[in-house]
C-alpha cells in the first residue's frame, strides 16, 4: 500500500513538472529591431530563452510617413486583446509626430499611422523614440518620447537644440489621444525612457542621461507609471550607451542596450534595479541589431513568423 501510494505522488509530481515545462515552452520572445540607415522597416529577432536572439531577417513593415519614411527605435506592445501596437521614430529633425500601425500577427500589418504630437508648440526640434507601455490599472495605452523645445529649460552644457525633456500622451483606442504633456524633467538631457512595471504601484524608468561626457543608463522610481519619477540613480552602464529595453526572466530583470561607443550590443541583469551584473558575454544578438522592444509571445506566433521567411 505504501509503495503505491509513492508511486501514485511522484507520478502526480511529474506529471505537474511537466505540464509546468510544457506551458514555459509555449512562451518566447520578439525583439523589434531596425538596421541603419533606417530605410528599409521593421526588422525582428526571436528568441526561446530572452539571452540567445535569431534574426527572422526579413522587412515586416516598409516605413511609408514622414520626409524621410525612415523607421527608427521601433517600440511594441500587445494589448489585452492580443493586437500588437508599433510606434517609431519617423524623422531625425523636423517631424512633430512619430509613426503608428497595428498587427495581429505581427506578420500582417495595418495602414500607417502620423500621430501629431505638441501641435501648440511651434519651435519643436524633433520626436525621439517613443516608447509604448500598457497600464493594466488604467486600461490605456502611454507613449513616452523625447523632444527639444529650445529655450525651455536650463541648458547646461548641451546646446539648446540638444537639450531634451521626455514628454507623454496616453490613449485607449490608439483614435484619440490627451494632450502631451511633460513627462520627467530630470534636470539634465534625457532620451530613451523606458518604463517598467514591477508591480501595481511600483514603477521603474530607465532612461538615458544625455549631457556630455556622460552620455549613460540611470534609472529612477514611481508609484505611478506616469510618474512622478524620483531618486534618479548613479549610471549603471559606461559612457556612450543607449536605446535600452528591458525584460523580466524568472526573478531577474535583463536590460539589453546599445553600447555604441564601444560598437557592441550589451546587458545587464538585475533583480532590484539597485545592483547590476554584466551579462553581455552571455547573450547572443545578431549584428546590425538596433534600438527596439522585447515583447514576450506566445510561441505560436514565433512560429509562424518563422514560416513566413520560409515563404
Amino acid at each position: 500500500m505504501m509503495n503505491s501510494l509513492k508511486s501514485t505522488y511522484w507520478l502526480s509530481l511529474c506529471l505537474t513538472l511537466l505540464v509546468a515545462l510544457s506551458a514555459c515552452s509555449k512562451k518566447g520572445y520578439v525583439f523589434t529591431s531596425f538596421h541603419e540607415p533606417a530605410d528599409e522597416g521593421l526588422r525582428m529577432l526571436y528568441s526561446y530563452d530572452g539571452y540567445k536572439w535569431n534574426d527572422l531577417d526579413k522587412i515586416y513593415l516598409k516605413p511609408e510617413i514622414g520626409e524621410k519614411k525612415i523607421m527608427r527605435d521601433p517600440s511594441m506592445v500587445q494589448g489585452p486583446d492580443g493586437v500588437f501596437h508599433l510606434v517609431w521614430t519617423c524623422g531625425w529633425k523636423g517631424e512633430k509626430g512619430f509613426g503608428y500601425a497595428n498587427s495581429k500577427d505581427l506578420i500582417h500589418w495595418s495602414a500607417e499611422q502620423f500621430i501629431p504630437v505638441l501641435q501648440q508648440e511651434s519651435n519643436v526640434i524633433n520626436v525621439w523614440a517613443p516608447e509604448l507601455f500598457y497600464d493594466d490599472q488604467k486600461k490605456e495605452f502611454i507613449i513616452i518620447w523625447a523632444s527639444t523645445i529650445p529655450h525651455r529649460f536650463a541648458k547646461g552644457i548641451e546646446d539648446e537644440e540638444n537639450n531634451h525633456r521626455m514628454y507623454a500622451i496616453t490613449t485607449k483606442d490608439f483614435k484619440t489621444f490627451t494632450d502631451t504633456k511633460l513627462f520627467l524633467d530630470p534636470g539634465f538631457s534625457v532620451i530613451d525612457a523606458v518604463i517598467v512595471q514591477r508591480s501595481a504601484k511600483d514603477h521603474v524608468l530607465v532612461l538615458k542621461d544625455n549631457t556630455r561626457p556622460n552620455r549613460n543608463l540611470k534609472v529612477a522610481f514611481s508609484s505611478d507609471a506616469l510618474g512622478p519619477y524620483t531618486g534618479v540613480s548613479a549610471a549603471f552602464t559606461g559612457k556612450l550607451t543607449e536605446g535600452p529595453t528591458v525584460v523580466r526572466l524568472g526573478k531577474d530583470w535583463l536590460i539589453y542596450y546599445d553600447a555604441y561607443g564601444e560598437k557592441k550590443y550589451a546587458a545587464m541583469k538585475t533583480s532590484d534595479f539597485k545592483t547590476f551584473t554584466d551579462v553581455t558575454s552571455e547573450t547572443i544578438v545578431p549584428k546590425g541589431h538596433k534600438h527596439g522592444t522585447i515583447v514576450k509571445v506566445s510561441r505560436k506566433i514565433i512560429e509562424n513568423l518563422k514560416k513566413d521567411k520560409a515563404n
